[in-house]
């Protein structure tokens, strides 16, 4: 029987309009997190491959720097990677990030926003974490998708668009 990580994502990223697949993730804090207790905030949720690895500390410091006006908008960052509880305490505390990181270890949220996809890296084929962050409306809907994020600067460009919406 395959594992969770021999398995190709069996949902489509979800397109702007459609409702925001719910689900419920432990943070960093041991906390439970559904997301549907968030309805009524604007919420930016994204997905990476790694605590602590470059691009992804890059992209985490990015959200960490733009959080204060962030969250003066009343937007809500969640960063989800397939890292443990216990991992992204470490990765929060030594980069200082204000906002939550959930544990999808087992990559059920992965696959169902469609991020857990087949890579390749020198001819090996594996499956990993497509970095990407949807902008999630107080209605439920998915107002935006950025795919195939660029770490560097990506936070700016959600907080400039987030300014608009």
């Amino acid at each position: 029987m395959p594992t969770n990580d021999d398995m190709t994502s069996t949902h489509a990223v979800p397109e702007s309009g459609t409702l925001a697949p719910d689900f419920t993730l432990p943070s960093g804090d041991g906390e439970m997190v559904h997301l549907a207790d968030l309805r009524g905030k604007r919420v930016v949720l994204y997905f990476y491959p790694k605590d602590d690895t470059p691009g992804c500390t890059v992209e985490a410091c990015g959200f960490r720097d733009a959080w204060q006006e962030l969250t003066e908008d009343g937007v809500v960052v969640l960063g989800v990677s397939r890292d443990t509880v216990k991992s992204h305490q470490k990765f929060a505390r030594k980069h200082a990030l204000p906002f939550t990181l959930l544990s999808d270890e087992g990559g059920t949220v992965a696959q169902l926003y469609g991020v857990w996809v087949e890579k390749s890296m020198y001819g090996k084929k594996y499956m990993s974490m497509a970095r990407t962050t949807f902008y999630i409306r107080p209605d439920g809907l998915i107002g935006h998708v950025w795919q195939q994020v660029k770490a560097e600067g990506h936070a700016q460009k959600v907080r400039d668009f987030l300014a608009k919406v």
